[in-house]
């Protein structure tokens, strides 16, 4: 199949509200509350066809920018703003194939770092709907037999020679993919833990999470203060210590510590603790601990030296990753808010790169939490899982509850298009995990991993301009 050739007829961009059954905290903000970004985008091919896409992300303060000088309010209003800009960019270009579509407007938003390139995520994940739609194709074969036109750019110099592909071809999905709970710095871990309950029927605490959807792969936000973090991980590892088989788990620094060497003292501290022994024995990696500034100014080999590390808030740019990798970092994450075009270019990096390195050296982590059942949830598990990403960081399920603030039609659809991801439980449908597990097969069918629509008369248009009194910088 040859890259196919479009021309943008239309961009409409909708929010709803988004209100956590549970706060969770991470960094610097406790999110109770915040609004799902939806783009419809219509495209046009060659032949006159024409056919709509969508997408959906939530909006969350500090989760690009943690500038504590900034309200929420900005902080979503500067998400806002990205969309409308990547709006009124794609609109004014000329048919192109998709993946050239967004590297020609990559310089104008996303080479401006991960705020500025949000909006051109989410219309690039619209367009892509759109396009398999059009064909009749799913995203798996659009993506293999390369529809979108991934290739060779001078925005990705570092692959010029390589064979995108047979790459792109030998790409393939697993029926299902491990869900990796995230416990938060609020979290709590067991009843005692509990001051107030929401006794809505859903897990509560960590003890709760493992007994009702046995997960086996977790990952534990840090909070940057190393006598905290110590005590607060020893009460985590008596909980998952438990659990019989065993269990893995991921460290989120979540940009909270100042440098490299605050980081090397918590691991050795953790290596050495004999509560946690089981617990560092576990852990597969270390997700971007250092603070952005200073995360890709200063050699994290130390670090790596004693567990792999990834960059996460600094993967900001299309050329992070390589610039990361000559300071030690062995990985990324993979996040559709950040360009799935990205990822599949950072996993050709990976494959490039492995080739001279032991197997898995260089990787790609599947992070997320705050992604909501639908559209934005169903996209990126098939983005993730199409990239042989075995388990995925997964949790918007644990802090909202399911579809149940969602009309009963557009639950009742996403349930009939895809009964093994989705159970109907405790008056609402809602995310299955079961054995810790996801089923994810019937993300296979025509459009981008979505057998049904949301309810678009259930939103509002997104705001033209900012309200009165709130700027986006």
């Amino acid at each position: 199949m040859s890259a196919a050739r479009f021309a943008l007829r239309a961009i409409e961009l909708y929010e709803r509200p988004v209100v956590l059954r549970l706060p969770f905290r991470f960094g610097m903000v406790t999110l109770e509350r915040a609004p799902q970004a939806f783009v419809r985008a219509r495209v046009r091919l060659a032949d006159g066809a024409e056919a709509w896409g969508a997408s959906a992300e939530m909006m969350v303060p500090k989760w690009f920018e943690k500038d504590p000088a900034r309200s929420n309010d900005a902080d979503v209003e500067a998400l806002r703003g990205a969309l409308r800009n990547a709006r009124a960019a794609y609109l004014s270009g000329s048919t192109n194939s998709a993946f050239g579509h967004s590297l020609a407007h990559y310089p104008a938003l996303g080479a401006r770092g991960l705020e500025a390139g949000y909006g051109a995520a989410l219309l690039d994940k619209a367009i892509a709907d759109a396009l398999c739609r059009a064909h009749g194709s799913s995203f798996y074969d659009a993506v293999r037999r390369n529809l979108l036109g991934i290739g060779p750019d001078a925005a990705i110099g570092d692959l010029a020679g390589f064979a995108f592909a047979p790459f792109l071809a030998a790409l393939r999905p697993a029926p299902t993919i491990a869900a990796r709970h995230t416990v938060g710095l609020l979290d709590p871990i067991t009843a005692a833990d509990c001051a107030t309950r929401v006794n809505d029927g859903l897990p509560e605490t960590l003890e709760e999470v493992v007994a009702a959807y046995g997960h086996r792969w977790f990952k534990l936000k840090l909070g940057g203060d190393l006598a905290a973090d110590l005590a607060r991980l020893r009460a985590i590892a008596a909980v998952l210590d438990r659990i019989p088989g065993g269990y893995s788990a991921t460290l989120d620094g979540n940009e909270q510590y100042a440098d490299v060497d605050g980081v090397v003292a918590l691991w050795r501290k953790l290596a050495e603790t004999p509560a946690l022994a089981q617990l560092a024995a576990r852990v597969a990696f270390i997700e971007q601990p250092v603070k952005r500034a200073n995360a890709l100014a200063a050699d994290c080999r130390a670090l790596a030296a004693l567990k792999p590390v990834i960059i996460d808030e600094s993967d900001g740019t299309l050329d992070a990753f390589p610039r990361a990798r000559a300071l030690g970092y062995r990985g990324v994450s993979s996040k559709t808010c950040k360009g799935f075009y990205k990822s599949i270019v950072n996993a050709a990096r990976c494959a490039l790169w492995n080739r001279d390195a032991p197997a898995g050296a260089y990787f790609l982590s599947a992070e997320d939490l705050t992604i909501q059942a639908g559209l934005a949830l169903q996209q990126d598990l098939a983005l993730v899982s199409l990239l042989g990403i075995t388990h995925v960081e997964r949790n918007g399920h644990h802090y909202v509850n399911g579809m149940a603030a969602l009309p009963p039609e557009e639950q009742d659809a996403f349930l009939a298009a895809h009964p093994d991801l989705y159970a109907r439980r405790h008056g609402a449908v809602r995310v299955a995990i079961r054995g810790g597990r996801l089923a994810i097969g019937s993300l296979e069918g025509p459009g981008y991993a979505a057998g049904a629509e949301p309810d678009w008369s259930s939103m509002q248009p997104m705001p033209a301009s900012a309200p009165e009194g709130v700027l986006a910088p």
